[in-house]
């Protein structure tokens, strides 16, 4: 569903889509205009999800993680070995 919008554009680019948009094969002028902010549209999505990306990887360095090798590390790993009852 199409919605319309009200738009100002500098008058020189609007002189000049005027003139080619027939020579481009866009059907109208709206055609063409619709086009170009398409266009706009996806290249900021793309560049909004990368800004996204590059903050959640900050985050994630940012995290604070637990070590999950802590009761295995230290020098009597293996007395505690034995404590368990394994051989």
């Amino acid at each position: 569903m199409l919605v319309q919008a009200k738009v100002q554009i500098n008058a020189k680019d609007h002189d000049f889509i005027k003139k080619t948009y027939k020579n481009l094969c866009y059907r109208s002028l709206s055609e063409y205009m619709r086009e170009a902010v398409n266009a706009k549209v996806k290249e900021d999505r793309k560049r909004l999800r990368q800004l996204t990306r590059v903050k959640a990887m900050k985050m994630i360095g940012m995290a604070q993680y637990d070590n999950l090798f802590e009761l295995i590390e230290g020098k009597d790993f293996e007395n505690r070995r034995n404590l368990l009852g394994k051989p």
